[in-house]
């Protein structure tokens, strides 16, 4: 199993890197309703990310993508997939770098409750291509190795916990040290603005290709 998370390293990096959720959580923890819309919208990210995850593993390991043990030509294929969307996306995000427009849903933040936050942080796991991508790729490694299921699950959890660092842990640090965090905070939320496009371009070429070198060589 340490090969497996280890393995997953990537695309939990790229999930915990992806500047949209973490920019919303900090927009958040400066909103005036800080640490109910904050506590609301970690939870609702890591649901969703484990929903993604989960689902895409019981698919991989129901069989259809996996035949004696090892990974089948549709694991293979769906992989080289990912990868290449992966790299396409890169592409965009790259030509893309000089943007850095404030999408319309980050001003509302301000007037957001524990429900629609939670909310929010579920969509923008589940609905996200980019996030939702990474996603069933470790789902497909998970249920393609091999593993018992309570090996699978500590798998999942392993990077479920991994990919939704970056929202969950300023989170948490924020409800314990509010004041000395808020300046940080604001500093984080104006550099991933202006480099949002380029951030998520480099990830996105990083786990792009390491998913086409995996699916190529399972052919």
């Amino acid at each position: 199993m340490t090969a497996t998370v280890s393995g997953l390293l990537p695309q939990a990096i790229g999930v915990a890197l992806s500047p949209i959720p973490v920019v919303a959580a900090i927009l958040m923890l400066l909103s005036a309703n800080a640490r109910r819309a904050g506590t609301g919208f970690a939870l609702g990210w890591v649901a969703g990310i484990l929903a993604a995850t989960g689902l895409a593993t019981a698919a991989a390991a129901s069989g259809l993508m996996n035949s004696a043990g090892h990974p089948s030509a549709a694991a293979s294929v769906l992989k080289t997939l990912i990868g290449l969307l992966l790299v396409v996306i890169a592409v965009r995000q790259w030509r893309s770098r000089a943007d850095d427009s404030q999408p319309a849903w980050m001003k509302a933040i301000d007037e957001l409750g524990v429900a629609k936050a939670a909310g929010l942080g579920l969509v923008l796991s589940l609905l996200n291509p980019k996030n939702l991508l990474l996603c069933v790729s470790a789902g497909v490694t998970i249920g393609t190795a091999g593993l018992s299921p309570a090996a699978g699950a500590s798998a999942i959890t392993a990077f479920v916990l991994l990919g939704a660092a970056s929202v969950v842990v300023p989170v948490g640090g924020y409800a314990v040290a509010a004041n000395q965090l808020r300046g940080g905070l604001a500093r984080l939320k104006n550099w991933l603005q202006a480099n949002n496009h380029t951030v998520i371009a480099v990830v996105f070429l990083v786990m792009g290709s390491t998913a086409l070198v995996k699916g190529v060589s399972g052919f």
